[in-house]
């Protein structure tokens, strides 16, 4: 990836350029998804999920920790009563994404 600023090489995904501090418009600041390079979509996790998944991918999509959906999706079922409701609804509606493989070598010396 390429600094919008000062044209320097960059890590992919990067928010901000570590050369000259400025703010960048690519990546998911914009809604691009860093794995594919094509648009963000609404999906279940398949791989950080407690129940159904679906406070995961509410969290990968609009760039949160999965533990603040769940703490709020906690106080909509306990205060409102239609959090239930509406995960049902959300687990059957979103597809469920596809499971990446992470490619991490540890070294054991």
């Amino acid at each position: 990836m390429v600094c919008n600023n000062c044209r320097r090489q960059i890590a992919d995904g990067s928010k901000f350029c570590y050369n000259c501090g400025a703010q960048q418009t690519a990546g998911p600041a914009s809604g691009m998804a860093v794995e594919t390079g094509g648009k963000k979509r609404l999906m279940r996790s398949s791989t950080d999920k407690k129940i159904a998944g679906v406070c995961a991918g509410l969290a990968d999509y609009f760039d949160l920790d999965p533990t603040i959906i769940r703490i709020c999706w906690l106080l909509a079922v306990l205060c409102a009563g239609c959090g239930v409701l509406a995960y049902i609804i959300l687990w059957i509606v979103l597809p469920l994404a596809p499971a990446t493989v992470v490619n991490s070598s540890i070294s054991v010396a």
